[in-house]
């Protein structure tokens, strides 16, 4: 199942994040995931773990595992970049051993001071506040991303955490319109405005996040997850599958991609099982119910500033 981008490139619309995979296990969940069927991939220079991608899909492509052009591959622009848009491109497609994304998203709206071709820091100011970049604009960066793809480095190009306004300006100033944001949604984080929004505007939409966190926030940002949430729980019951799966069939119907993250294999087999069932839309109507408009994902922890403020 996928979802038709507005240049019409196709996105399965179920993929797998590897943010906070380990080097030493990347390798083994690759291969198990495109075993099990997966054929998107979600990437990013901030994950620090592209080249250990790389050799894993590298590994996929020579024994004959899946082919290249059955794959979605996305990585991501980070923020110490916004100045070397082409150097950092070519850096991620040089670690991933790729010769072209499909998808190349700005990761966050803001740019910070650059501290070399993909080194991925987060630089703070002597009051411990994110570095802002004041003389790269959002418009430059963007005019640099469409350059990606007349260049043939990258297929699609979109954004990532963008609220409506940013949305709204990347729409004016575009030649190349973006494909493709990539938001925090979740059934606590339902963002039904800027879905909708996006997707009116021919913007897909894709949930990172789209568990809540689960334990991984709560470890990083000290968050709650929306799957111990007891409405989500008893739906569980009723359709006898997992929470996640839930979570998961829900932002489907949504028309919205999901990317969830998972170190293990049952799971992994788990989340992907969302293609044998419906919610009905009564269903769909209860879990409108449980929104808290509650970000889990919260990096102003390491910042020092809150830039959704």
């Amino acid at each position: 199942m996928a979802i038709t981008l507005n240049n019409g490139f196709k996105m399965p619309i179920i993929g797998l994040g590897v943010w906070r995979m380990e080097g030493k296990d990347i390798r083994d969940l690759i291969i198990n995931s495109i075993q099990i069927g997966y054929r998107h991939f979600d990437c990013a220079a901030d994950y620090r773990n592209e080249a250990e991608v790389g050799e894993a899909l590298s590994e996929a492509f020579r024994t004959g595992l899946v082919k290249r052009e059955d794959l979605f591959i996305t990585t991501k622009l980070w923020n110490t970049d916004h100045g070397y848009v082409l150097e950092a491109c070519k850096d991620s497609l040089k670690k991933l051993q790729l010769d072209y994304l499909d998808l190349y998203l700005v990761h966050f709206p803001v740019a910070i001071k650059h501290t070399g071709i993909g080194e991925t820091g987060s630089p703070l100011d002597e009051d411990g506040v994110l570095d802002i970049d004041t003389t790269i604009s959002l418009e430059t960066t963007w005019h640099a991303m469409e350059d990606l793809v007349s260049k043939g480095l990258v297929r699609s190009i979109g954004i990532s955490n963008y609220d409506i306004f940013l949305t709204r300006d990347c729409l004016a100033y575009s030649k190349v319109k973006p494909a493709v944001n990539q938001i925090e949604t979740h059934p606590y984080f339902q963002r039904d405005c800027l879905v909708k929004f996006c997707q009116k505007h021919g913007i897909c939409v894709t949930a990172h996040t789209s568990l809540g966190g689960a334990a991984a926030n709560a470890e990083w940002f000290g968050t709650v997850s929306c799957l111990d949430d007891p409405i989500l729980k008893g739906l569980a019951e009723k359709y006898k599958k997992t929470v996640a799966q839930i979570v998961l069939r829900w932002g489907i119907q949504r028309n919205t991609a999901v990317i969830p993250k998972t170190s293990k294999f049952e799971r992994l087999q788990k989340n992907f099982q969302v293609f044998d069932f419906e919610l009905a839309k009564e269903d769909m109507d209860l879990i409108k119910t449980v929104d808290r408009k509650y970000r889990t994902n919260q990096p102003a922890r390491f910042w020092g500033i809150d830039l959704y403020a």
